[in-house]
């Protein structure tokens, strides 16, 4: 069952939440991904839309699979 928490969550809250359990810093992050710090901020504030080669170079980074990001938009 999932938690109220995680159904709750946007995406770009679940980015977050995976980055600071890599241990990442948002400058860290989007360094490694060749993005502005403020354009990672507002990924994960839900305040922009991430174009797919965006998402997917942070998925790569947070060693997220597909799947499970394909799960929780279903959600």
């Amino acid at each position: 069952m999932v938690k109220n928490d995680e159904a709750k969550m946007t995406l770009g809250g679940k980015l977050k939440s995976a980055r600071k359990s890599v241990g990442l810093t948002q400058e860290q992050l989007a360094e490694k991904i060749n993005i502005s710090t403020r354009q990672l901020q507002r990924i994960e504030k839900a305040e922009e839309k991430t174009k797919l080669t965006t998402l997917k170079k942070i998925i790569n980074v947070l060693e997220i699979s597909d799947e499970e990001i394909i799960d929780f938009m279903k959600r």
